[in-house]
């Protein structure tokens, strides 16, 4: 007996399955967008955040590329529907059944399909025995990230990290946080991640020209870092990007991030304040990747993202499947994309020098 397939579906599903077969769809989706159906709008929909910081007309890497985006295979990475998340499958004798479930949705692993930079942070916080908090404590994705994120609400947003895109705050959860001499002497203009995310996960070396001819990205992560650039009025947590293109062509990438690699215990004074790094970095450069024994080796520590530091990497081509050091690559074209900015020349010399220790501890409570 052939297996039978029972599909039930909402009507909402079944419009965003259409989507996914045709380019006639595409129309259907206007169609249906002019009803007011949030999730066309919505970031995890058009995955916008990409192509805004991309284009030259933001100061991106199509400027040294000269590819349109809508050429590239970035623009595929999105979720075209709601059975991309909500559809579940649920076997019954010979049948099987498929059905919209909000449990589906609030899936880890589903997440982490897509979501790859989270799921590596996972992985190495796990090697290194120092999990994100939150996932110590049995926490997924959907219990800080709402509905509004996953689905929209009308607005098309350019970006992840526009106003009003997101609404999760450690605020949200954390209202009870008792206030501490370290949350108060930087006068509200130092956000929560500045001290409570131990690393980031940063790509480095990200190959254009190897996405473009097979479809495939091809980078090497490296972490044990943590950047500090501004947002919304004060300084938070940052990673950055590196890209080779045109063969010694470079470009660098400086953005806020939130690491899923959070502690309850915030940093002391002097992670930040009056180290080599911040002493070097107040001199005009910094050397970022090196070679020890063949192997690369990354800076480790906290970084500040200034406009007038010289931050030094090794570039590296990809020929026939190998890495291999660029002898001359061009200067890095610089950009500071989800509506970040560099530190000031002011911010960087208060951070050089030696701060005084506050007496009570910053500790989640």
């Amino acid at each position: 007996m052939k297996k039978a397939v029972l599909i039930a579906m909402g009507v909402a599903g079944l419009v965003f399955g259409v989507f996914l077969i045709s380019g006639a769809a595409q129309e259907a989706a206007k169609d249906v967008k002019e009803k007011d159906c949030f999730y066309l709008s919505s970031l995890h929909y058009t995955a916008k955040g990409m192509e805004y910081w991309y284009s030259k007309g933001q100061g991106g890497l199509e400027q040294l590329t000269g590819v349109p985006y809508n050429d590239l295979t970035c623009k595929n990475c999105h979720a075209g529907g709601c059975d991309r998340c909500h559809k579940a499958e649920i076997s019954q004798k010979e049948c099987k059944l498929y059905k919209y479930s909000t449990a589906a949705g609030r899936s880890q692993n589903l997440c982490l399909e897509c979501h790859g930079r989270e799921k590596a942070m996972i992985g190495i916080n796990h090697k290194e025995k120092q999990p994100d908090v939150h996932v110590a404590a049995g926490m997924v994705c959907a219990d800080c990230h709402s509905a509004l994120e996953m689905h929209g609400d009308g607005t098309e947003f350019v970006s992840m990290k526009q106003e009003g895109a997101m609404d999760t705050r450690c605020e949200n959860c954390h209202e009870d946080v008792t206030p501490t001499e370290a949350h108060t002497v930087h006068h509200d203009k130092l956000d929560c991640k500045a001290c409570h995310i131990r690393h980031v996960v940063s790509c480095t070396n990200c190959h254009f020209d190897h996405m473009v001819k097979t479809g495939k990205r091809k980078a090497i992560p490296v972490s044990g870092w943590l950047f500090l650039m501004n947002y919304k009025g004060k300084v938070t947590s940052a990673s950055m990007q590196t890209f080779v293109a045109k063969g010694d062509k470079t470009f660098l990438m400086f953005a806020p991030h939130m690491s899923h690699a959070v502690t309850a215990e915030g940093k002391k004074c002097q992670a930040c304040h009056a180290t080599d790094i911040m002493k070097q970095a107040a001199k005009g450069s910094l050397r970022m990747t090196w070679f020890e024994d063949n192997k690369l080796m990354n800076l480790k520590g906290v970084i500040p993202v200034v406009d007038s530091v010289d931050y030094d990497f090794v570039y590296q081509d990809l020929v026939e499947g190998n890495w291999v050091p660029i002898k001359r690559p061009e200067k890095p074209v610089r950009q500071y994309v989800g509506f970040g900015s560099p530190l000031t020349g002011e911010q960087l010399a208060h951070l050089a020098k030696s701060q005084e220790a506050p007496p009570v501890e910053m500790k989640v409570r």
